[in-house]
């Protein structure tokens, strides 16, 4: 990013997409290796693990047992099968914004930038991000449980054959999926890339967060559906042709359109990653915040054991919030 600081919020979606599509161009061997370290395996993990559940799912649902062990055991297997890859997702997820924000961050300040640096910052930033995401779970939880009484009512206001209450809960569902539920979303990303640029963690960086989306709350929203919205498309695509094509198209087919998607998540998941961390940067040059590169070269310095100041415009910038 070779753009001024003030620069910096005037940036259109387009040109947020295009400056972070260049960032890899400034270190290509980086970003190779993390994609394929740690974005591919994340990738290839959220659409193959259906590959592995539904004939678990296939056989509980077509072929019923009398036998209670038999049962028991493929509930179990499934249980523990779903256990593994939210926290394979999880770690891989953390991992990835960590190593992506951190490299981004390093070239924004002209930091040499190699795999290794990143991998050895990436355990001093676990801890906050690990923190703030309880905190995103928190809040979650709280929305899926609002989701889930109007789905509830929903279905009752169908079952009952009230059209007030019906069209009421669709509006309501309607809100809470494209309103709050990417809203949150956007919260989660950007306070990620505080946890991880800034000496804050948790509620403080969701709340700086939430602060950094004043004004800037409408591209958010805009990136983040179009990131959803393709991710969904991707998965829709896989789960049609891969998953439950086996009649429609022969094994070679299927291999192909797999790989293939797998693939595009990979391209969509580094870019969405990309975005997030030069998002951060528009909304702080749209705030007037001034972003003091070598108070954050000293932060980033601080995650590989070298020297730090015992004071950073950073630092004071949130003492003084």
């Amino acid at each position: 990013m070779d753009l001024a600081a003030e620069e910096l919020q005037f940036l259109s979606i387009p040109d947020i997409l295009r400056e972070s599509i260049s960032i890899p161009k400034q270190s290509p061997k980086t970003f190779y290796l993390i994609t394929l370290t740690l974005i591919f395996p994340l990738s290839f993990a959220i659409l193959a693990h259906s590959l592995f559940t539904h004939p678990i799912l296939s056989h509980l649902e077509n072929h019923p047992t009398d036998d209670p062990a038999t049962t028991r055991h493929e509930w179990t297997l499934l249980l523990v099968f779903q256990f593994c890859y939210l926290i394979f997702l999880f770690a891989f997820s953390l991992l990835s914004t960590a190593a992506v924000v951190f490299t981004v961050a390093s070239l924004y300040t002209s930091k040499p930038v190699s795999f290794s640096s990143t991998f050895s910052a990436i355990p001093k930033v676990l801890k906050r991000l690990f923190i703030t995401f309880v905190f995103v779970a928190l809040l979650m939880l709280a929305y899926n449980t609002v989701f889930l009484v109007f789905l509830v009512i929903f279905i009752i206001a169908i079952d009952t054959q009230n059209p007030l209450l019906v069209l009421f809960s669709i509006i309501v569902i309607f809100i809470l999926f494209l309103v709050v539920h990417v809203y949150i979303t956007a919260l989660w990303h950007m306070a990620s890339v505080v946890s991880v640029l800034e000496p804050i963690y948790g509620f403080a960086a969701m709340k700086k967060s939430y602060e950094l989306l004043k004004g800037k709350a409408g591209a958010a929203a805009v990136l983040v559906f179009g990131y959803l919205s393709i991710c969904g498309v991707i998965g829709g695509i896989f789960g049609s042709v891969v998953v439950h094509g086996g009649e429609g198209h022969g094994v070679f087919t299927r291999i192909v359109v797999g790989g293939f998607l797998v693939g595009v998540l990979v391209i969509v998941n580094l870019v969405g990653l990309l975005v997030q961390s030069v998002f951060y940067y528009v909304c702080k040059s749209y705030h007037h915040q001034g972003i003091d590169k070598m108070a954050l070269h000293d932060q980033l310095g601080g995650y590989l054991g070298e020297y730090v100041p015992l004071k950073s415009s950073i630092q004071l910038e949130n003492l003084d919030a």
